[in-house]
């Protein structure tokens, strides 16, 4: 239930703070007192969307903050889903700064407007007399019947398992489009993967060919150089090992005469060492150096094949033509796989519509159930309020096809009159009717949720006197299941509230604000009775007042 709500800053409001009764609390005051801003500031922290331009005063911040008490509630594991901290007293709050960005709080918790819109939505319940037009909703009506009908928990499993089951309808037609994409071209992937297999690819390869096809082709000139170089380095008396040896013994006669000699001989004689190592390298190359035109033709033919693929599949290395054979060698795989999972998805999609075939039986019979009752509770509660001939019927027809719902399609019809055929209540009903049957359908369907609030704004239009006395006795009844606030202009139903606040406006200057105050016992029967007869109200209207308030359930 809401205990507090706070208002700081919203149209003619500059400031307020409210504290409600768990009962029936009744709200009234003259006409553009500022009854509906109350309203419209708590739809605010209902996740409501709002506008700077209704600021009272546009330097300032608005902020809303309603206190709500949430205890012998069922929303605690809502809380928990949304990752919120669930408090037995627990606060929503809003701001609106000046340059109108938006924050939301609950429970000091930062969230966005649409988690407040969604815990709003389980806390409080809205009717107003332009909201009447909900009556029409296939979606409401269906959901009244399945609030009658107790099946909560059965409805949400449906739900749950529906979703799923599209979701998977929605990954078989993607996987199934997907293999037929793939079959499509598997014969031609098959080929070009076999073709990439067939070559047996190495990494290293290329390199290694175009280096052994290049020392080939030029064996002759390769060949020759090395003669050369191994005859100037040791082939003739005048080549560089002869020579370098005859310096050495020259500096061999030399070097008793100064150590530095020595020295340079024995560098010398270094040197030839390696000179006849390379040498002899050089001959062995030039021995191993052999024209082979059997090995350039193979060279070629694998160069060719490698050189081919690189230029169909428009890469320029072995490694990225490795990596298409693997591409290929999945996407192939994937085929293979998909055919099992979709075979998989197959069973599984048809397992879960047999289940939900099942609930959404159950669910029907239980709607159909929940209709007789429907219709009886509500045609005894339009006798009630002064409509004795009206009737509803609630029309239900089973669909072919499994919905988010289960099988079923809800039409209320409405008569108002003796001898009038049932049909659709936009069509008939008027105003006044559709409150009252508005009323009616909400009396009996706060006996089976758990819904903390219910706010009625005006839905008392069109109605007055014996009408307007019973429709207060209905609306007197719901407080025995939830909290209920009541905007009303009528003084038979402002009489049943366990609490009466009064909305005034008054002038500051040339400022105008609203306010609201708690009315005590004998303020009520000055209320009530200015509702009666208007302004002064004389000793009848206070006498008629008191009765009325005498008779408050």
């Amino acid at each position: 239930m809401l205990q507090k709500l706070s208002i700081r800053n919203y149209a003619l409001i500059d400031s307020v703070d409210l504290e409600l009764d768990k009962g029936l609390n009744i709200i009234t005051g003259e006409t553009g007192a500022g009854k509906s801003i109350m309203l419209g500031a708590l739809s605010l922290i209902l996740g409501q969307r709002a506008e700077t331009k209704y600021f009272f005063n546009q330097d300032k911040k608005c902020v809303i903050e309603g206190q709500f008490k949430l205890a012998g509630t069922s929303l605690q594991g809502y809380f928990e889903e949304l990752d919120l901290d669930f408090h037995q007293e627990s606060i929503l709050r809003r701001e609106i700064s000046i340059d109108g960005k938006s924050r939301a709080f609950i429970n000091d918790t930062p969230v966005t407007l649409a988690v407040m819109k969604l815990i709003g939505e389980k806390l409080i319940d809205i009717h107003s007399q332009h909201a009447t037009s909900e009556v029409n909703d296939p979606g409401f009506q269906l959901s009244v019947v399945d609030t009658l009908s107790d099946h909560l928990p059965l409805l949400t499993d449906y739900r749950q398992k529906f979703k799923t089951y599209k979701k998977h309808l929605q990954h078989l037609i993607n996987l199934q489009t997907s293999a037929d994409e793939a079959r499509s071209k598997q014969d031609y992937e098959q080929f070009l993967f076999n073709e990439l297999e067939n070559a047996n690819l190495n990494a290293d390869e290329q390199a290694a060919l175009e280096m052994e096809l290049e020392a080939l082709n030029h064996a002759e000139s390769i060949k020759r150089g090395l003669v050369n170089g191994y005859t100037l380095l040791d082939g003739e008396e005048t080549a560089v090992i002869p020579i370098l040896k005859e310096v050495i013994n020259q500096i061999q006669g030399i070097e008793k005469f100064n150590p530095v000699y020595a020295a340079l001989n024995e560098r010398l004689r270094s040197a030839l060492i390696e000179i006849r190592d390379i040498a002899e390298e050089t001959s062995t190359f030039e021995e191993n150096i052999v024209f082979n035109p059997a090995r350039i033709e193979e060279i070629n033919a694998r160069l060719d094949t490698v050189y081919t693929l690189q230029q169909k599949h428009r890469v320029n290395s072995i490694e990225e033509l490795l990596a298409i054979q693997t591409e290929l060698s999945d996407n192939l795989n994937t085929l293979l796989n998909s055919d099992e999972e979709i075979e998989r998805l197959i069973r599984e999609i048809n397992t879960l519509k047999i289940d939900l075939e099942k609930i959404a039986d159950t669910l029907t019979k239980n709607r159909s159930k929940a209709i007789g009752v429907a219709q009886k509770q509500v045609g005894e509660i339009l006798v009630q309020v002064g409509m004795p001939n009206a009737k509803i019927k609630i029309e239900q027809t089973v669909v072919e096809n499994l919905n988010k719902d289960g099988k079923d399609m809800i039409s209320l019809l409405f008569s108002a009159n003796a001898g009038q055929a049932p049909a659709p209540v936009g069509k008939v009903a008027s105003g006044g009717e559709l409150s009252r049957l508005m009323l009616a359908i909400k009396s009996i369907i706060s006996k089976h949720t758990s819904l903390p609030t219910l706010i009625f704004d005006e839905i008392d239009t069109g109605i007055s006197g014996e009408t307007a006395l019973r429709v207060g006795d209905v609306i007197g009844e719901l407080e025995q299941n939830m909290q209920v606030i009541c905007i009303t202009h009528l003084p038979q139903i402002a009489a049943k509230g366990e609490a009466h606040y009064f909305v005034y406006k008054k002038e500051d200057g040339d400022r105008t604000t609203t306010g609201i105050r708690r009315l005590s016992s004998a303020e009520r029967v000055s209320a009530i009775a200015e509702m009666l007869s208007g302004k002064n109200p004389g000793e009848s209207a206070l006498k008629n007042a008191e009765d009325l308030l005498s008779f408050k359930n």
